[in-house]
């Protein structure tokens, strides 16, 4: 695999951590959002943009496909993290 498919963003379930994380629950109109990885290729460099890998620690360390510019959280820490997310950009989760 290439090295932006290896870190492919994996958005099954984007819109829905997304909102866990800010401290919300989905509503039964809510649809999560997938997106490809040309769709986050085109994001990279926009400032209204922010990529988090949360990847598993174990996972993470042992891999040298990241997304450049992604910043790294601790999954296990999204109860501490999660709060501190800007509502004013567009939050990407990935664990791939």
């Amino acid at each position: 695999m290439s090295k932006m498919s290896r870190g492919t963003v994996i958005f099954a379930l984007l819109v829905l951590l997304a909102a866990l994380l800010a401290g919300c629950g989905p509503s039964p109109r809510s649809e999560v959002q997938r997106l490809d990885k040309d769709t986050v290729k085109g994001w990279l460099d926009n400032p209204e943009v922010m990529i988090i890998d949360v990847r598993a620690t174990g996972d993470w360390e042992g891999s040298d496909k990241k997304i450049q510019g992604a910043v790294r959280q601790d999954p296990n820490k999204s109860a501490s993290w999660g709060k501190e997310l800007s509502k004013d950009k567009k939050i990407v989760l990935y664990c791939a």
